[in-house]
């Protein structure tokens, strides 16, 4: 368009650069500040949603404590934030556009005002003005257009930029480029001089030694915050050592793949979480090949058909069929729990792995469970974490943990005689409550 104005005459040259360089001006102030709105309102709005999630998955909380209007004033000051930066964003926008439209009038004006001039004094002719005149008007149009996807390109950016720094984070535990499958033949368990701090630099554990024979049982002992979980994960990579290594079958599982490792490795949580999927979905989660049959065969060692049975959904799934809810809300613990121990079942992994396993089933249906558990883990390694000292006693070995060190190593028997850390622990749960 410059070119053709000053073809038509030279004097058109100067406004039309004058034109470009304060739409470049108006771009380079305001651009950024709708970008930086930009990402201060996504921020706004993440944490009025993580508000308004944190709020109503804790209902039950909120009731208990009577503090509804706490949690109200708490949403609507994120809410409140959220409006501020929404209208700031739309402010800078605002001002951004009345400026460009004040810019565009005037040099429209100028330019009109200058065809006119030169008209008069005959250096243009009417068909030159007929180019001139539309040719202003376009490039206001195409300024408008270019100015709005530049802004949305910039505001999208923002967004993009504050979604990034959660999403586009590096992997920080990946296989080794020679990482190989495992390969378990007896399934011994070896932790030499480990070391972990959670990054911390000290605490946790610190350079601990422990090999658990093929097929031996294991039970970990110890306070809250011994170590005894972490050890659990270290020895399913959910993080990398910072000292030693972990052997299994004399395989560093650091230079195994991470999947191979963990199908080889089937663990019981005490939190157990479960799949939006159905009850067969679930348990077949295991082994996604089982059969029906299989499926109900491990819900019956599990001691879960009877409740399953019974289950429906608000879809009209019945018993195996019927959908869970997110992280298995529609079942009670204790049914989460036996859903979990099913999963196990059919999964049939050398190496066990029970978190407080049982924790949240009522005496008798533990006694049956632990009979299906006696009978599961034959010829398996297993590692039960346990509070209640009664679910390991039989454990060929119990390891009794304290500030990430082990204190004491034996059976039961043997432990109670010491007279020790273990021998209290269980002197307090064996009657020691009562006068």
């Amino acid at each position: 368009t410059t070119v053709l104005m000053a073809r038509a005459d030279m004097y058109f040259l100067l406004p039309m650069l004058v034109w470009v360089g304060l739409y470049v001006l108006i771009l380079y102030i305001f651009v950024p500040r709708v970008r930086n709105a930009s990402i201060g309102l996504y921020e706004a709005q993440s944490t009025m949603v993580g508000r308004m999630v944190d709020s109503y998955t804790n209902i039950m909380t909120v009731k208990l404590f009577s503090r509804k209007e706490h949690e109200d004033k708490f949403v609507l000051d994120a809410l409140r934030r959220h409006s501020s930066q929404f209208t700031d964003k739309n402010r800078q926008i605002f001002y951004m556009i009345v400026t460009l439209n004040a810019v565009n009038s005037f040099m429209i004006g100028a330019l009109t005002i200058l065809s006119l001039w030169l008209w008069r004094d005959g250096a243009l002719t009417p068909g030159q003005i007929a180019m001139v005149i539309p040719l202003a008007i376009q490039v206001n149009n195409q300024m408008g257009w270019i100015m709005w996807e530049v802004t949305g390109i910039f505001e999208w950016l923002g967004t993009v930029q504050e979604s990034m720094e959660t999403i586009a984070r590096p992997h920080g535990l990946t296989d080794t480029p020679a990482a190989q499958p495992l390969k378990i033949a007896k399934g011994g368990i070896e932790f030499d001089h480990i070391t972990f701090h959670y990054g911390k630099g000290s605490g946790v554990i610190e350079d601990l030694s422990l090999r658990i024979l093929p097929g031996q049982k294991v039970g970990l002992v110890g306070h809250s915050g011994a170590g005894k979980s972490t050890l659990a994960s270290l020895l399913l990579r959910f993080y990398d050592l910072e000292g030693g290594r972990i052997l299994i079958d004399g395989q560093d599982i650091s230079k195994a793949t991470q999947e191979s490792l963990r199908a080889a490795i089937a663990m019981v949580t005490q939190d157990t979480s479960l799949m939006h999927r159905s009850i067969a979905d679930n348990i077949r989660y295991g082994r996604p090949d089982a059969t029906m049959a299989e499926v109900e065969a491990a819900a019956g060692k599990a001691q879960a058909q009877e409740f399953i049975r019974e289950l429906q959904d608000d879809r009209g799934g019945h018993g195996y069929d019927a959908r869970v809810g997110e992280r298995g809300v529609k079942l009670s613990g204790g049914q989460r729990q036996r859903i979990a121990i099913a999963r196990i079942i059919l999964k049939n992994a050398p190496i066990l792995i029970l978190d407080e396993a049982t924790s949240a089933l009522d005496s008798e249906v533990e006694s049956y469970i632990q009979q299906q558990l006696a009978g599961l883990m034959a010829g398996k390694t297993v590692i039960a974490i346990a509070h209640r000292l009664s679910t390991i006693a039989r454990m060929d070995r119990l390891i009794v943990m304290e500030r990430g060190q082990i204190v004491e190593d034996g059976p039961h028997d043997e432990l109670v005689r010491r007279n020790g850390h273990y021998a209290r622990l269980w002197a307090l749960q064996s009657g020691g409550f009562l006068p």
